[in-house]
C-alpha cells in the first residue's frame, strides 16, 4: 500500500507531470514557460531603467529649482535629452522681436516632445507584459481543456475509472493552467506598477519643464534685448 502511494506521488511530481503530458499540453507549457522567462527579463530591465529615470527626474527638478540649465553629470539620458531639446529650440527657433510667451511656448513644446520620446522608449516591452498578463491564463486553460479531453479518452479506452488512473491525467492538464497563472500574475502586477511609475515621472517632469521653459525664455529675451 505504501509503495503504491509512493509511486503515485512520484508520478505526480512536477517533472513527471510535464514529461507524461499530452504533446499539445507540453507545447502549451513550454510556450508559457518561455513567455514567463521573457516577462521576468523585461521586468528586471524595467526596474533598472525606472530607477535611473527617477534619478534623472530628480536631477531635472533640482536644475529647475536652482535655475541652472547645464547638463546633469553622468551618462546622457532623460534629463540631458530634454535640456538639449530646449537649447536647440532656443537657438534655432529664434525670431526677431518674438514675445516672451511665444518663446516660452515653443521651448516648452520642444521639451515636452523630447520627454514623450524618452518615455516612449522606456515603455518598450510593456505591450508584451500586457499581452502575457491577459492571454496566458486562457492559453493555460486551453492546455487544461485539451489535457482533460485526452485523459477522458484514455480512461474510456482503459475502461478503468479508479483514482490512480484518473488523477495523473487530470493533474497534468491542470498544471498547464497553473503555469499560465504563474506567467500572468507577475506580468499584470509589473505592468501596473511600471505604468504608474512612468505616469508619475511624466507628471514630475512636466512641472519641471514648465519652470525651465520660463527660465530659458527670460534668458533668451534678455539676450536678444542686449543684442
Amino acid at each position: 500500500m505504501a509503495q503504491t502511494v509512493a509511486e503515485g506521488a512520484s508520478h505526480l511530481s512536477m517533472m513527471s507531470l510535464i514529461l507524461h503530458a499530452d504533446p499539445v499540453v507540453q507545447a502549451v507549457m513550454v510556450m508559457l514557460a518561455v513567455a514567463s522567462i521573457a516577462c521576468w527579463a523585461i521586468i528586471i530591465e524595467k526596474i533598472v531603467r525606472i530607477a535611473g529615470l527617477r534619478r534623472q527626474v530628480a536631477s531635472l527638478e533640482e536644475l529647475a529649482v536652482a535655475g541652472r540649465h547645464d547638463t546633469p553629470a553622468g551618462p546622457a539620458g532623460y534629463a540631458s535629452s530634454i535640456l538639449a531639446a530646449a537649447e536647440t529650440e532656443r537657438r534655432d527657433g529664434d525670431q526677431r522681436g518674438e514675445a516672451l510667451n511665444s518663446v516660452r511656448a515653443r521651448i516648452e513644446r520642444a521639451m515636452r516632445g523630447a520627454m514623450r520620446g524618452e518615455l516612449k522608449r522606456a515603455e518598450q516591452g510593456l505591450s508584451f507584459l500586457a499581452t502575457v498578463g491577459s492571454a496566458a491564463p486562457f492559453v493555460g486553460l486551453f492546455g487544461t481543456v485539451w489535457g482533460i479531453m485526452h485523459s477522458f479518452t484514455a480512461i474510456a479506452q482503459a475502461k478503468d475509472t479508479s483514482l490512480a488512473v484518473v488523477a495523473p491525467g487530470i493533474a497534468e492538464a491542470l498544471f498547464a493552467t497553473a503555469i499560465g497563472l504563474a506567467a500572468a500574475i507577475p506580468a499584470v502586477i509589473a505592468y501596473n506598477q511600471i505604468a504608474v511609475a512612468l505616469g508619475r515621472a511624466s507628471d514630475r517632469t512636466g512641472a519641471a519643464i514648465a519652470r525651465i521653459a520660463a527660465q530659458f525664455a527670460r534668458l533668451h529675451v534678455e539676450a536678444s534685448g542686449r543684442g
